[in-house]
């Protein structure tokens, strides 16, 4: 039996292997509409914690493209979701995050609705004859609550279902995530945004692979193992894991942080004070889970070329002055690791602009990386051609 030849086994290889988006889908003012529609509105997206919003009136708003929503406590303790816009006119009702003691009402006419939603008064209520209040009630939005942070959903897909449930999706990470006691955790600062000269997918990608800590994170990689020698993937969520290397950093902060974790998480067992887990979840949502404590961000899209990037810190209450000062080196890392994802990102937005780039091949380390263009694939047809359509559907 012949072997196949070496040039044609070379190239069989190659044509195996998969290559990044087309350069086109990262800055077409088009897209932004398409991806709303058919990924973004149609997926579960974090609003805060529990703990976000602990007493009766508490609120927290979240704005996706067009739609803005508010997530607040009610006086029974539940949680409750409404589209932000009043009934009357549609005027946004809520900024921010904060307290509404009593009732919500419109700053633009006064219609005010209890925290339940119901519209229980308007000015000058004579001049609506014949309306029925009970119909007028904000419009309520599905909620989800997992592992203590409680999700929306802004848009049911095709066939009018909702995304599977955060929880049931989580399910095999529970038992990694259970000693960390996520749900019992407070905000540590309020919930931030940052904005990226950067289209989101870019961002997203970046998040999706290991493949660059090496050389892109000098400090994690001085710290850590590469997360992708620990990988756990599941249908849309993938974890990786980094372990606290033998070996201290030179630099202060990172190797006073290797030192002293493992005497201040003593929350954990023992063998899980020296890992960091980060958890990447489709769309466009990233986890990190620490000893110390944990983060959220969400990629948003903010127009072509465009990002804000939005999330928040959470820690168990009544830290020991040890946790305060590994908490206090875990921000000073972490805000370089920012920093570093940043920079790297407008590189890549300015360089395909280029008229030389072509996709190029991906490594299997960014295999979380093809499932997400593989799902913009499937929700956006157009993302298949090498360049811009004319239309769109």
């Amino acid at each position: 039996m012949n072997s196949m030849p070496a040039a044609a086994l070379q190239e069989d290889t190659a044509a195996a292997l998969h290559h990044a988006l087309p350069a086109w889908v990262y800055n077409h003012p088009e897209l932004t509409r398409l991806e709303l529609k058919r990924v973004l509105l149609p997926s579960w997206q974090v609003v805060c914690h529990v703990n976000s919003i602990p007493k009766a009136g508490d609120y927290e708003t979240f704005d996706l493209g067009p739609e803005s929503v508010l997530v607040m406590r009610d006086r029974d303790g539940s949680i409750r979701a409404f589209h932000n816009v009043c009934r009357h006119r549609g005027a946004r009702l809520l900024d921010g995050a904060g307290n509404c003691p009593g009732t919500i009402t419109c700053p633009y006419h006064g219609w005010t609705y209890r925290q339940d939603g119901a519209l229980i008064g308007m000015p000058v209520k004579e001049s609506f004859p014949g309306l029925d209040r009970s119909t007028h009630g904000l419009r309520t939005v599905p909620t989800d609550i997992a592992f203590g942070f409680i999700f929306v959903c802004l848009a049911r897909d095709a066939d009018g279902e909702l995304p599977t449930p955060v929880s049931q999706v989580w399910e095999p990470f529970a038992a990694e995530l259970a000693p960390h006691r996520c749900q019992d955790m407070v905000p540590l600062s309020p919930i931030s945004s940052d904005v990226w000269n950067v289209d989101w997918k870019i961002a997203m990608d970046n998040y999706l692979e290991s493949y660059h800590v090496p050389v892109g994170h000098p400090g994690l990689y001085r710290m850590f193992t590469p997360d992708y020698d620990d990988q756990k993937r599941i249908p849309t969520v993938a974890r990786g894991a980094s372990w606290l290397r033998d070996k201290r950093s030179p630099r202060w902060s990172e190797g006073l942080y290797q030192s002293l974790i493992g005497n201040a998480a003593t929350h954990l067992p023992e063998d899980q004070r020296r890992v960091w887990r980060f958890y990447s979840a489709l769309p466009n949502l990233g986890v990190d889970v620490y000893p110390d404590m944990m983060d959220f961000f969400q990629v948003l899209p903010a127009g072509p070329g465009k990002c804000i990037i939005r999330g928040g810190v959470f820690g168990l209450p009544g830290a020991s002055r040890e946790m305060r000062a590994v908490r206090y080196l875990s921000d000073r890392i972490n805000a370089s690791v920012n920093a570093e994802d940043k920079w790297l990102c407008e590189r890549v937005q300015r360089g395909l602009e280029s008229s030389s780039y072509q996709p190029g091949p991906l490594s299997t380390i960014e295999g979380c990386m093809l499932e997400f263009h593989d799902l913009l694939r499937a929700r956006i047809p157009e993302f298949r051609l090498p360049s811009a359509p004319t239309h769109f559907g």
